[in-house]
């Protein structure tokens, strides 16, 4: 709860002069998978809460068929604080808010992590590599296994690719069940 409260009045970049409220995380602290997406959208800045749009629906149903939900993960995000009209995260927003999301995992203490998109995995992995590549195997993250698949409000544009993220649910389930 203090690192919440640190980062609601968190003041290390831009992205709080537009803010409607911090978005700091949600779900079962004590969870073995933790989710990590890249920033809130409109509907996470007006509730303060990660994924309760239509990508967070589609997250949850993704979750259940693989036998989880929301509730049993935990959810945050790269960037606590909504870059206007949605652009993609600047380079310097990342940096801000990098030690919240260190401090996140290491309160979690997650046996394993779905990086949700390419800035979720770039910025955990500091890596360029092409999502593409990095979905197909995986990756450690200071000894925590890390998979990495696409970005839910992704699928929503591109359906065609919901048979590659299901692929990458079975390797987490499986990386969960070892």
């Amino acid at each position: 709860e203090v690192l919440q409260q640190q980062v609601s009045t968190c003041r290390q970049c831009k992205l709080c002069e537009t803010r409607t409220q911090t978005v700091f995380g949600k779900g079962n602290r004590a969870s073995r998978l933790l989710l990590i997406g890249e920033a809130p959208g409109a509907e996470e800045d007006r509730q303060g809460l990660p994924f309760v749009g239509k990508a967070g629906q589609l997250l949850d149903n993704m979750l259940q068929a693989i036998g989880m939900d929301l509730e049993s993960c935990y959810i945050a995000n790269v960037l606590k604080c909504r870059p206007p009209g949605n652009r993609n995260p600047a380079p310097d927003e990342v940096l801000a808010c990098s030690d919240y999301l260190q401090a996140q995992i290491a309160m979690i203490k997650p046996d394993v992590i779905l990086a949700l998109g390419r800035f979720a995995a770039h910025s955990l992995l500091q890596s360029e590599e092409a999502i593409g590549s990095l979905r197909r195997r995986q990756h450690d993250y200071q000894g925590i296994p890390l998979h990495v698949t696409f970005h839910p409000a992704y699928l929503l544009r591109s359906p065609n690719e919901k048979a590659k993220a299901w692929q990458d649910l079975l390797a987490v389930k499986k990386t969960l069940q070892a």
